[in-house]
C-alpha cells in the first residue's frame, strides 16, 4: 500500500527521530532450532516466552535470540523474518543494528584514547572548531556519555520534513550536525544525562579529524578486522545486503508493511546506521564489552556509570550509562551492552564483563516507550529471563 509522507513521524526513533510506517498482524511461531556445530540443550520456557511475544497483536512477526557461552552459541526465534517467503529468522540474516551503532563510534574513540590520538578531556572546540562556539567546551567523555548537552539533530524539523518527503534522501553524514548549527546547548556539558544522536555523530568526527581518515575507514581497522566481523558495514543507502532479516512496522489492524529499506542510512551515520547479523553483532559485543579492544586503564574510564542513565529503548534491569556502553543490572546480574530501535528492528547486545558470554536479541518491528510501552515492557522482562539463563549456566 502507498506510505504518506506525514504518516512517517507518528513513531518515535532513536536513531532518525523518524516513524516506520502502517503496519499491524501477528504471524504464528515456529520452532526454535540451534544453529552451529556445538549447541547446549535448548530452554523450553524461553522458547514459550518468544512463541507468546510473535503471539502478541502488536508484537513482532519474529524474534531471534542467540546465547553464546564459551564459544558455544544457542539460536533461539520464533515467527517469521520474511513474511513473503515465510522462513524464520536467522542468524547470517543481516539487519540494521540501530543505536548499537553508537558502541562501535564508543570502540573506535576508546581505541584512539589508548593510542594517544584523542583524550577524553579534548574538547570540541580544539579538534572541531567550525561547530558552533556554544558546544566548544564540551569534552570527548561527555559525548560518549551522553552528558554534553547537544540537542538531537533527528529532532529537527527541517530533517524530519526532507526525510518525510524523500525516505531515501542521501545527506552528507558529515553534516548532519549542521541541522543543529544555531541551537544554543541544551543544558551545561556534564551536568546531566540526556541521550542524543548527535554525540556519536560529533565523536566519529573527532576521530575523523584526529587521525586523517574516514570514519567508515576506522571501523575497519579497529573493529571489523580485529573481531573478524565480516558481514557488518555502515552503509549510505537504503539497500541491505542478501540475505536480510526483513523489519515490519505492525500498527493493527492494518497489515504489516516491509519497512527493512524504507529509511537510508546516511541520516543516522555513526549514531545508527551500522547493518549487521546477530552472530556478528555478538561477536562484536563480546569483543567490546569484554577485554579485547581496549586496555584496563581506559576501561576503567568506559565503566564509570552514571545510574539512571538508560539506552534507547531501556533495557533489562536498572540501567546506567558508561561512555559508549550501559550497564544493565539484573535480578540475576549485570552485563555490559547497547540497545536500539529503528523502522522495523528492535535490538539488543550485552555480554558479561569477561566477555566470555554474550546475549544479542532481535525483534523485526519497532518498539519504544513512546510507541509501544506495554510492549515494551513486556520485551525487557524476556530479556532478562534470557539474561537470567545467561547468567547461570
Amino acid at each position: 500500500m502507498p506510505r504518506s509522507p506525514g504518516r512517517l513521524f507518528r513513531t518515535a526513533l532513536s536513531a532518525t527521530a523518524l516513524v516506520a510506517a502502517v503496519g499491524g498482524l501477528f504471524q504464528p511461531a515456529q520452532t526454535a532450532q540451534a544453529e552451529g556445530p556445538a549447541t547446549p540443550p535448548h530452554d523450553r520456557n524461553l522458547q514459550r516466552q518468544l512463541d507468546e511475544l510473535v503471539g502478541t497483536g502488536d508484537g513482532p512477526p519474529g524474534v531471534i535470540a542467540l546465547l553464546t557461552r564459551d564459544g558455544r552459541t544457542e539460536v533461539y526465534r520464533a515467527g517469521i523474518g520474511d513474511i513473503e517467503s515465510g522462513r524464520p529468522p536467522r542468524a547470517d540474516d543481516h539487519m540494521r543494528i540501530a543505536s548499537v551503532s553508537k558502541a562501535y563510534s564508543g570502540a573506535v574513540a576508546l581505541q584512539l584514547v589508548d593510542r594517544g590520538d584523542l583524550r577524553l578531556d579534548e574538547t570540541i572546540g580544539e579538534r572541531l572548531p567550525r561547530l558552533p562556539e556554544a558546544w566548544h567546551r564540551v569534552t570527548l567523555r561527555q559525548l560518549l556519555q551522553h552528558t554534553s548537552g547537544l540537542p538531537d539533530f533527528s529532532a529537527n524539523p527541517e530533517f524530519r520534513e526532507i526525510l518525510g518527503n524523500d525516505p531515501h534522501h542521501r545527506f552528507d553524514s558529515r553534516r548532519l550536525l549542521d541541522f543543529i548549527a544555531d541551537e544554543p546547548l541544551l543544558f551545561r556539558p556534564g551536568s546531566r544525562y540526556q541521550y542524543s544522536n548527535s554525540d556519536n555523530i560529533a565523536v566519529a568526527l573527532m576521530a575523523e579529524d584526529a587521525t586523517g581518515r574516514r570514519y567508515e575507514d576506522l571501523l575497519r581497522q579497529l573493529v571489523y578486522r580485529p573481531l573478524h566481523l565480516r558481514r557488518t558495514s555502515l552503509p549510505q543507502g537504503y539497500r541491505l545486503p542478501e540475505p536480510f532479516l526483513h523489519g515490519y512496522d505492525v500498527t493493527p489492524p492494518a497489515p504489516p508493511d516491509d519497512v527493512s529499506e524504507l529509511v537510508g542510512a546516511s541520516g543516522s551515520w555513526a549514531s545508527g546506521g551500522i547493518v549487521a547479523t546477530p552472530a556478528d553483532l555478538g561477536a562484536f559485543i563480546r569483543g567490546y564489552g569484554g577485554h579485547a579492544l581496549i586496555s584496563d586503564r581506559t576501561r576503567e574510564q568506559q565503566l564509570t556509570f552514571l545510574d539512571g542513565g538508560a539506552s534507547e529503548p531501556a533495557g533489562p534491569g536498572a540501567n546506567a550509562a558508561g561512555l559508549a556502553i550501559f550497564r544493565y543490572t539484573t535480578r540475576c546480574g549485570v552485563l555490559y551492552g547497547h540497545t536500539g530501535n529503528f523502522p522495523g528492528y528492535t535490538q539488543l547486545a550485552a555480554t558479561t564483563p569477561d566477555g566470555r558470554r554474550s546475549l544479542t536479541f532481535t525483534l523485526n518491528t519497532q518498539v519504544s516507550k513512546s510507541n509501544k510501552p506495554a510492549l515494551l515492557a513486556k520485551v525487557r522482562a524476556i530479556q532478562e529471563n534470557f539474561a537470567c539463563a545467561l547468567l547461570r549456566h
